[in-house]
C-alpha cells in the first residue's frame, strides 16, 4: 500500500483539486518552519512555501512515486531556501540581527508549570544565541543542521533531500556542530 502522499500526488495529478489542498495542509506548517529557520525572516519563508506549493503541483509528473513524498517536496523547498540565500549573500549579511526579533519558535512560546519569568527570559535568550549561531553557519552546514535538528530528518531522508552521499552529511551535521559548540562555548 502507498502511503497516503503518494495517492493524494496521483489524485492531484489527475486534476483533483480536494487531494493537492491536502497535501498542503499537510506540509505547510513543515515547509513554513524550514524556510523560516533556514531564512530568517517570515516573508521569505512564506514566499518559500507558496513557490514550492507552485513547484509541486507544475512537477507533479515528475514525482516518483517509489521515493518518499516528503523528500521530493522537502528537497525543493530546501533549493529554493538556498537559492534565496546565495542571492541575498552579497546584499545581507546571514548574522544580521533581525529588526523584528524574529528569532523565536513556536516551542518557546508554550506554557509550562515550573516556568518562571527568569527561565522565561534565560531560555529566551538561548534559542536566540542558537538561532543567531544557526544564522552564522555557511549554507552547505545550515541547510543540513536545520533538516536534522529542527526538522527531525534522518541522516537517509537528508542525503535524498539534497542529494548526496550519507558520509557527506555525516560530515556536514559533524562540522556543523563543531561550528556551533565553538561559536556558543563562551555564550552559554
Amino acid at each position: 500500500m502507498k502511503p497516503v502522499e503518494t495517492r493524494l500526488a496521483r489524485l492531484a495529478l489527475k486534476g483533483d483539486q480536494r487531494a493537492f489542498a491536502e497535501i498542503v495542509d499537510m506540509y505547510k506548517d513543515k515547509l513554513y518552519h524550514l524556510a523560516f529557520r533556514m531564512t530568517g525572516n517570515r516573508q521569505e519563508a512564506e514566499d518559500v512555501v507558496q513557490e514550492t506549493f507552485l513547484r509541486v503541483y507544475k512537477n507533479l509528473d515528475r514525482y516518483d512515486q517509489n521515493q518518499k513524498f516528503s523528500t521530493w517536496i522537502y528537497r525543493i523547498a530546501t533549493n529554493l531556501c538556498i537559492d534565496r540565500l546565495r542571492k541575498r549573500r552579497a546584499v545581507y549579511s546571514l548574522d544580521a540581527e533581525s529588526a523584528d526579533h524574529e528569532g523565536l519558535d513556536g516551542y518557546a512560546m508554550l506554557p509550562s508549570d515550573d516556568r518562571t519569568p527568569e527561565s522565561e527570559l534565560l531560555l529566551s535568550e538561548t534559542q536566540r544565541l542558537i538561532q543567531e549561531s544557526i544564522a552564522t553557519l555557511p549554507i552547505k552546514y545550515k541547510s543540513v543542521m536545520i533538516l536534522r535538528y529542527l526538522q527531525d530528518l534522518s541522516l537517509q531522508e537528508i542525503s535524498d533531500v539534497l542529494d548526496m552521499p550519507v558520509t557527506t552529511i555525516k560530515t556536514r551535521v559533524h562540522r556543523g556542530r563543531e561550528f556551533l559548540r565553538k561559536k556558543l562555548e563562551h555564550k552559554l
